[in-house]
């Protein structure tokens, strides 16, 4: 079997992912640091800072699952996927370089890549093949004001995290992908399962289907996903198709359109699994939101 830190060649493992839930970045910063920046941890915000040149210290509250203290000496990407509040310490000299992005993931804390990554991503440019070239780009649009700027170095943002997500699919262990989405997408097997479940996920998926996808026995494909993910598969795929629905639910289809959108035989049998994984029928969650 491949080893999982090589790349999986021949398989898409994100763009049916973030096609269905995408991610919007916002340029808010460009330049130098000095003193102690403060990021606070409000609701739905994360962030993505890249240290051009210089050097920082980086530190987290206590038990926030990130480093207590972190000091950065070459350039280096900090993704933080969910709110945590953090603090830039950065020498008062020049050089020190930033810049910085919120990021937007729709469906918020149930976005799938919000819910799998870990609490902070920092990872070395130089260790991140192809990254420097969209750098460049960035830096160049941050350096003067031109026309559609702010537009621009935000979806360089945007094409930023997707080779991050790339690189950390590529290279689970060193990014500290732990059990979940993400390790399964870097496992080669359950890659290929996981991925056709994205693209197709009104088709009649079974335990025998899904292992076939994988190029597994049901028995070691059943047991390979659950120490990878952390859930059986029917759990994995009803969690997929919820999180699809609420996406449809907010942007305004009925529940009949949902239903047939994700293979249910009825509305009735969509809403009865919606509320066993939610604990809410389909019309109660949103009129909660």
């Amino acid at each position: 079997m491949k080893p999982l830190d090589a790349p999986l060649a021949g398989v898409d493992r994100l763009s049916a992912l973030l096609e269905r839930f995408r991610v919007h970045a916002h340029l808010f910063h460009a330049g130098p640091l000095c003193g102690v920046t403060h990021f606070a941890a409000a609701p739905g915000r994360a962030f993505l800072h890249v240290l051009r040149r210089g050097q920082m210290e980086v530190t987290h509250r206590p038990r926030s699952g990130a480093p207590r203290r972190l000091r950065l000496s070459e350039p280096t990407l900090l993704l933080y996927p969910r709110p945590l509040e953090h603090d830039f310490h950065n020498a008062p000299q020049e050089g020190s370089d930033f810049v910085c992005a919120t990021l937007d993931f729709d469906g918020g804390p149930s976005h799938p890549l919000v819910q799998a990554l870990p609490a902070l991503v920092a990872l070395p440019v130089a260790g991140v093949a192809g990254i420097g070239q969209t750098l460049d780009l960035l830096f160049a649009e941050t350096e003067r004001v031109r026309c559609g700027q702010r537009l621009l170095a935000s979806r360089l943002f945007e094409v930023l995290l997707l080779q991050v997500l790339r690189w950390l699919l590529d290279h689970p262990g060193a990014g500290g992908v732990q059990a979940g989405l993400l390790a399964g997408l870097a496992h080669p097997g359950l890659a290929r399962a996981l991925t056709q479940l994205h693209e197709r996920p009104g088709h009649g998926w079974t335990l025998a289907a899904m292992a076939q996808a994988a190029g597994m026995s049901r028995s070691a494909f059943a047991a390979e996903f659950r120490a990878t993910l952390g859930t059986t598969p029917g759990a994995y795929l009803l969690a997929w198709r919820v999180s699809l629905a609420q996406a449809l639910m907010r942007q305004g289809l009925q529940i009949q359109q949902i239903s047939d959108q994700l293979g249910y035989a009825s509305p009735a049998a969509f809403s009865r699994a919606f509320a066993q994984a939610v604990g809410a029928s389909p019309r109660g969650w949103l009129k909660a939101q």
